[in-house]
This record gives structure tokens, sequence and C-alpha cells, in this order.
């Protein structure tokens, strides 16, 4: 019994790794599509600056071709001035040659305010692009080690299933039926040890005589508050 016992303890040590690599192995596809979505909101982050940017150049350009026709304008207005024939003529021409004029200074007035917005934009632009670039080299590692350990994962998860399963020949049938019972009501764990009187898997003491006959005894033996399969290990002891 006591190399059954040896057998189940080591079964759960293989089924807890198992546990802890199915958890794992479920986070790691989680977090990776985090970082993806991350990639995504920087990338999006930079386009829509690259858009800004491009925005205020054409505003800038529309401007710069509205004040080239507005100088054109005030151009041909005063060619017509040595046209005229009386003065009413002439003063509204001048009047015209004015409102023009005022016109011009208001979109020359915008097209330095755009310049200015179009360097500020372009700072912006600038410093996305840095982060970005910093960001892309961290995401790229930070992918890349993720998928490399999810590759291990699935390595160990597989070797650890095989060596689960050559063990549960090993193990009598009704023993190893109880095992999977009290594995599956007691949230995986089925075998714990006992040290001080006190169950790892409930944290509850168990009779002092019931402590020390385990201590003694080559046979199964449970906790009377969890039912899990007991054995005494001294935890004082590093584990060879």
């Amino acid at each position: 019994m006591k190399e059954q016992l040896s057998f189940l303890i080591e079964l759960q040590r293989l089924d807890l790794t198992l546990a802890r690599i199915n958890l794992k192995k479920k986070e790691l596809p989680e977090k990776i599509a985090r970082l993806d979505e991350e990639f995504s909101n920087s990338v999006a982050g930079l386009e829509a600056e690259i858009k800004k940017v491009d925005e205020i150049q054409k505003h800038h350009k529309e401007k710069e071709e509205k004040l080239k026709r507005g100088l054109e304008s005030w151009k041909k207005t005063g060619d017509r001035l040595n046209e005229v024939k009386t003065n009413k003529e002439y003063q509204s021409i001048l009047k015209e040659k004015e409102t023009i004029e005022n016109k011009n200074s208001e979109i020359e007035d915008e097209i330095i305010a755009a310049l200015e917005e179009l360097d500020k934009a372009r700072d912006q632009l600038k410093s996305k692009e840095n982060g970005h670039e910093t960001f892309i080299a961290q995401y790229e590692k930070n992918k890349k080690k993720m998928e490399e350990e999810l590759s291990i994962l699935d390595a160990d998860f597989l070797t650890c299933q095989q060596k689960s399963a050559e063990l549960g020949k090993q193990i009598r049938e009704p023993l190893l039926k109880k095992y999977g019972i009290i594995k599956g009501v007691r949230n995986g764990l089925a075998v714990t040890p006992v040290w001080k009187e006190v169950c790892d898997g409930c944290h509850m003491n168990i009779p002092p005589q019931l402590y020390i006959e385990l201590q003694r005894s080559i046979e199964l033996m449970s906790c009377p508050n969890c039912n899990r399969i007991i054995y005494w290990r001294d935890q004082d002891k590093k584990d060879d």
C-alpha cells in the first residue's frame, strides 16, 4: 500500500501541474490578445496623428490658394482704377479694393495660425512615431516570449499527460476511482500532506491519535474533515 500511496502522491503532483499549465494556457492567449489590442490602438493613434497633419496641410494649402486668388483679385481691382471715368466709380473700386485687402489680411492671419498648428501637429506626430517605435520593439519581444512560453506549455502538458496516464495504470482500479471522485468534489485536490496535526487540504486539525497513526501506519487514511487521502510529511525538512 505504501507504493500505491507514493503513486497517488505523484499522480496528484502531475494533476496539479496539469491544472497550472491549463490555467497558463488559458491566460497566455488572453494576454496576447490584449497585447495585440494595445498594438492596434497604438497604430490607430499614429494614423490619427498622420491624418491630422494631412488635414492641416490640406487646410493650409487651401488658404494659400485662396490668398493667391485674393491677391490676383486685388491686383485686377487696382488695374481697374486706371480705367474709371468718374469719381463715383473710383471711390467704389477703392472700397472694393480695401474690402479685398482686408479679406486677404484675414486669410494671411489664418495661414499663420495654420502654420503654427501644423508645426505643433508635426511635433506631436514625431513624438507619437517615436513612442510607437519603442512600443513595437517591446510588443514584438513580449509577444515572441509569450508564444514561446505557450509552445513550451503545450510540450510540458503533453509530457505530464503521458506520465499521468502511465502512472494511472499502476494504481489499483478501486483506489484510482476513489482518487477521481475525491478530486472531482475537492477542487482537484484528492491527496494532501498533514503536518503538525493540520491537514494541508482543508487546514483543519485532525485528532492527535490519528496523527500518530498516520506517521506509523502504511495504510491509506483519510482526513475526517474533508475526506481527502492524507499522508504524513515533515515539512520542516527540504524535499529531496
